[in-house]
């Protein structure tokens, strides 16, 4: 038996201050924040690019420049959205205790861009996961909290949902992945989060 430990990004893993990237993306572009949300950050836009809408970071980066009239730099993209994020070193620690107990993967709600740069906007995940453990919620064509991504997740891994753990800061997250079985905490501190860990790991143990 495999255990499978899921873990969201933003404010989880990372301190991720949306704020602060939209104060870059201004400065980047001259729109002012009303303007973003507008154009961009909304249902139509960067909801439905986490969906998978756009596939590539190249069609994400395409729809983005249409969407607020104006050509982007993919480098200026990262560094904002890198700006944004500070680790949590105690929650990356509890993500190498799930490493020993099983198998750890990412599940992010972001588009295809972020896909393509994970590596640098997280480089700390990339020891911890393995490089070809780091996924947002467009790589598997749906987002959470929809069901559907959760058991993308589960089917790509060849594990049953009474054998997955998932950690995500929105309640909502949450219950879309217990909706199919997974033991999931709704994040909280970083020790509650690995105090989770060992008890599901546990259970698992006994069964």
């Amino acid at each position: 038996m495999t255990l499978l430990f899921i873990f969201d990004m933003d404010d989880v893993l990372y301190d991720y201050d949306w704020r602060t990237r939209m104060t870059g993306m201004t400065a980047m572009t001259g729109l002012s924040l009303d303007q973003l949300r507008q154009r961009w950050w909304h249902d139509k836009g960067e909801w439905a690019a986490e969906a998978g809408v756009y596939r590539t970071g190249e069609e994400y980066l395409e729809a983005v420049e249409t969407a607020l009239g104006q050509p982007i730099d993919e480098h200026e993209w990262v560094r904002v959205r890198a700006a944004a994020m500070t680790a949590r070193p105690e929650a990356l620690a509890a993500v190498r205790r799930a490493s020993e107990l099983g198998q750890v993967t990412l599940l992010t709600n972001n588009g295809a861009l972020a896909h393509k740069h994970l590596r640098t906007l997280a480089p700390e995940l990339v020891e911890l996961f393995g490089d070809e453990h780091l996924f947002t919620s467009s790589y598997y064509g749906a987002r959470k909290p929809n069901p559907a991504v959760f058991q993308s997740v589960l089917d790509a891994y060849g594990v049953d949902a009474d054998d997955a753990f998932f950690a995500d800061d929105m309640t909502v997250n949450v219950e879309g992945a217990r909706s199919i079985g997974i033991t999931a905490y709704h994040y909280g501190s970083a020790a509650g989060m690995l105090a989770a860990i060992e008890s599901f790991a546990a259970t698992r143990a006994r069964v």
